[in-house]
Parts: structure tokens; sequence; C-alpha cells
């Protein structure tokens, strides 16, 4: 609820909010992310692994020139640098775009909206400082392991399956009215 100037109130969602909220959450993702790699980078050699819970997570500094699980890092191409750069940004802007057009449906796009973008911009800010990304985070399993990933790449999954929520909830509460 906010005032009027007239007096009485405004029941419902104030506008600018869920920018504010969305902003931070971007800013968030962004600021953890880098710090996080920033550390990596000064307290790991390349291919360093620091075994941090014995049989299932170990702390590894690797560097991917390709897409999710490497995809396309073997492509011996420099258009490929340039098209993870455009897909990056190409996500950033059109994602954004997306989120003022769905922020009154729900207060909570802001933020998992806000998480994909901060993920894609953490990434997008690798490609360009280093011309690779910078992923440290190994679980495995019965020596199985994971492909390594960073706060970006997770921000991105978590962000991805809160908006699946978010649409389902909404979707399934729209067709009950």
């Amino acid at each position: 609820m906010r005032p009027l100037r007239g007096g009485g109130w405004i029941v419902g969602p104030q506008p600018g909010r869920a920018g504010v909220i969305y902003t931070l959450v971007v800013f968030g993702a962004v600021v953890l992310d880098q710090l996080t790699k920033l550390w990596i980078l000064r307290t790991f050699e390349l291919y360093e692994s620091r075994e941090i819970i014995p049989g299932l997570f170990n702390l590894v500094y690797v560097t991917n020139t390709g897409a999710a699980f490497s995809i396309l890092a073997d492509v011996d191409s420099p258009w490929r640098h340039y098209f993870f750069l455009g897909i990056g940004l190409l996500a950033t802007i059109g994602l954004t775009i997306y989120y003022y057009r769905l922020r009154a449906a729900h207060r909570a796009y802001a933020v998992a909206l806000g998480l994909v973008v901060g993920g894609a911009l953490g990434n997008l800010i690798d490609r360009l400082r280093l011309g690779s990304v910078v992923d440290f985070l190994d679980f495995h399993l019965a020596g199985r392991h994971w492909p390594a990933f960073n706060v970006a790449d997770s921000a991105i999954c978590v962000g991805a399956v809160l908006f699946l929520i978010i649409s389902f909830v909404t979707e399934q509460k729209d067709s009950k009215e």
C-alpha cells in the first residue's frame, strides 16, 4: 500500500520496486560471480584442484572457451569468441526487455530473470576480459565428475528454474480465476 497525495491508499504493486529488485539481483549476481572468480585467479594455478568435501566436491581452476558443458569449445575459429559474446549480449538485452514486459504479472520475475541476466553478464565479462570463462566448482561422485561450473552458471540455472516455477504457478492461478 502507498499513500495518495489527496488522501487514501493504493493497494497493489508499487511501480519501480520490481525494477529496483531486478537491478539489485543482476548486480549482486555479477559481483558475487566476479569476486569468486577473482579469488580463484589469485589463489589457484590453472588446472589446480583442492579437495573440499572428499568424494563429492573440489575447487578447481579451469577455463571454458565454449558454452555450457564446453559445447563448441573444440571449434577452432576466431568467430567462436564473437559468437558467444553476441549471444551473451543478445540474451542480456532480450531478457531485460522481456522482464519489463512481465514485471506487472508477478514481482518474483524480477528475481528469476535478474539471476539469469546477472549470470549471463558474469560470463560475458569473463569472455571480454579473459577470452574464456573461469569455472571452478567441481562436483563428483564415484569417480564421475559433473562439468566444472561457476557462480554465473548457477545463477542462470536457479533463475531459469525459478522462472519456470513462477510461470507454472501463475498459469495455474490464472486458469482457476
